[in-house]
């Protein structure tokens, strides 16, 4: 077979022809305007269905790079008022949030901007308003027909009614959590990829960084356990801070996303000229590319033996577990699921293969949700096939991990990977004219 040359760069500007400008720095080393540099936190407010928690002061562990986030976040865990009925002393002052996903609220303030981007912070752990085995009401009077301890009974019993109340649970949840909190070991794990990233930027992958872990009081902790149905989680209870540039997923837990309602992302995100709506749609592709592909972006040899290792993901998935930027900038938020996974070296191949399939749906998906209104608000000149492939040269101009080569009478892609190795390099069918 005839092995045709690629584009020694994938980029060009959005027109037939053009060729595009070299990337800089090597495999490894993405070039990328994020940084640390922070400004005045301004921004819009987020929209959303407010939800009252009670603040109550915690022990922390921070981001071992937390002061150069330029935040002022309180030493404190956030609790819905029947969870705070279980505490001892004095009843806090409410802090306003607005509800976001099954578990997570978010400041509608902006704590911080990167790069002209306002982040806003998020509460991952603050109660679920949702009875996980009848999707009805989970508030401090159901809670109390689950528990056996009279103590606990009687305290949720007599805790105020609202009309956006939650619980935190003792009820073993996926593994590695309580229901309606966040367990210790995801949240460690969350702030172990944070610590990895300079900022949001991890080889080209963008995230919701953990910037703080806050524990729950124990007392609180042993009088939540005792919340269940069937199994216990015997982990500690804790909430971890992150910050976020929106609450808009692609089509997963959430009232208005990508999947449900595009023509609103669109109003909300102010995308009104073609122009605007074509940067957003390159920003989606070049920050969806790096998450198809992290695990080459992330390639080490292991000290001994034929052995790599690269980051890979467990049960957690780009429709539910990322936000996107009103810029179209996707961020992954849910980085509990991130971890390293090991292979020999004839399996690094087929390991960065199964990557790109794993979220290719996803991307496709949303992607078809955005041309699609696009092209409806602004039109579109030409088929499907090649605007998607202008768009996705535009994207990977600086991208050094990936490049679009000829296949026959379709298209490549061509992933590389952080050391250099080409035998470790594959090319995955893009693009079938």
């Amino acid at each position: 077979m005839v092995r045709l040359p690629c584009d020694r760069w994938a980029g060009g500007p959005l027109r037939p022809g053009a060729r595009g400008r070299p990337a800089r720095g090597r495999p490894g080393r993405l070039p990328t305007a994020t940084g640390m540099r922070t400004e005045p936190p301004g921004g819009p407010r987020l929209p959303g269905l407010p939800l009252s928690l009670r603040a109550v002061p915690a022990s922390v562990e921070n981001h071992v790079r937390y002061r150069e986030f330029g935040l002022s976040v309180p030493d404190a865990v956030f609790l819905p008022p029947a969870v705070a009925a279980l505490l001892d002393g004095p009843e806090s002052e409410p802090v306003e949030f607005i509800e976001d996903d099954n578990r997570g609220a978010i400041r509608p303030e902006p704590s911080v901007r990167w790069d002209g981007l306002p982040f806003y912070l998020s509460v991952k752990g603050v109660g679920s308003p949702v009875d996980p085995y009848s999707s009805g009401p989970l508030n401090g009077a159901f809670a109390a027909r689950l528990t056996n301890d009279p103590e606990v009974r009687r305290r949720l019993l007599a805790a105020p009614a609202v009309g956006s109340d939650r619980m935190i649970t003792g009820e073993l949840w996926l593994k590695g959590s309580p229901y309606g909190g966040q367990g210790e070991l995801h949240a460690r794990t969350a702030l172990a990829v944070s610590e990895r990233a300079h900022g949001t930027d991890l080889a080209g992958f963008r995230i919701a960084p953990v910037v703080k872990i806050a524990f729950l009081p124990e007392r609180l902790q042993e009088r939540l356990r005792e919340i269940s149905w069937y199994r216990r989680y015997r982990g500690r209870f804790v909430q971890e801070f992150r910050l976020v540039p929106s609450n808009v997923r692609i089509y997963f837990h959430s009232r208005s996303t990508v999947g449900t309602d595009i023509r609103y992302v669109f109003d909300r995100f102010g995308l009104d000229s073609a122009a605007r709506a074509l940067g957003f749609e390159v920003r989606f592709v070049r920050s969806v590319l790096p998450l198809l592909t992290l695990f080459a972006r992330t390639l080490v040899r292991r000290p001994s033996g034929d052995r790599y290792s690269g980051l890979d993901f467990h049960d957690v998935w780009l429709d539910k577990d990322a936000v996107l930027a009103p810029d179209g900038t996707v961020y992954f938020v849910d980085l509990e699921g991130i971890e390293p996974v090991s292979v020999e070296a004839s399996e690094v191949p087929g390991r960065i293969e199964d990557q790109v399939y794993r979220s290719l749906y996803e991307f496709s998906f949303a992607f078809e949700q955005i041309e699609g209104e696009r092209r409806r608000r602004f039109g579109g000149i030409g088929g499907r096939r090649d605007h998607f492939e202008r768009v996705a040269r535009e994207a990977l101009r600086d991208d050094p991990f990936l490049r679009l080569c000829p296949d026959g009478a379709g298209l490549a892609l061509e992933i590389r990977n952080a050391l250099g190795e080409e035998s470790l390099n594959i090319r995955f069918p893009w693009l079938d004219r």
